[in-house]
């Protein structure tokens, strides 16, 4: 599917406030609320919105993310899949993606504080084939919205 300058706008606004009404969205992007409505179910049905979730308070929230970049000492398959299996074990590590370039994969790991990310660190370096280990930890997240803060009065 072919995005327009309106569906681009759509899409940007739905990521910043999912539960945006029809009406409101329709005020923001320019058009009728029922235009509006059919140009978002043609974006859900091209399965360019795939859906709709809820941010929920997590860790991160408190505690440490780390952005791991992994290099493995070989990249066959063997050492591929055993790495994959081995990362799916630990609920700490949240995101894996398998990368192009430098980094044979990215990790988004969540921990309570440092130290328990130290513990994360221990884990990832002996997982299998496991060469070197990249982390940084990020300071706030730019896209997520975070708690809602109240206004000191």
């Amino acid at each position: 599917m072919s995005l327009d300058a309106i569906d681009r706008n759509i899409v940007r606004l739905l990521r910043l406030d999912g539960r945006m009404s029809n009406a409101e969205l329709a005020a923001k992007v320019g058009l009728s609320p029922s235009a509006c409505l059919r140009r978002v179910n043609n974006l859900e049905e091209a399965g360019v919105i795939r859906g709709y979730t809820a941010i929920v308070a997590g860790p991160e929230e408190d505690g440490v993310v780390a952005i791991v970049r992994i290099t493995l000492e070989r990249q066959t398959e063997e050492y591929l899949n055993r790495f994959e299996a081995a990362v799916r074990q630990y609920p700490e590590i949240q995101e894996c993606f398998l990368m192009t370039g430098d980094a044979d994969y990215i990790l988004r790991a969540v921990a309570a504080d440092t130290a328990a990310y130290e513990e994360i660190h221990k884990i990832l370096s002996r997982l299998p084939g496991v060469a070197r280990i990249h982390s940084s930890i990020a300071m706030r997240s730019v896209l997520r919205p975070g708690p809602k803060r109240r206004a000191r009065g």
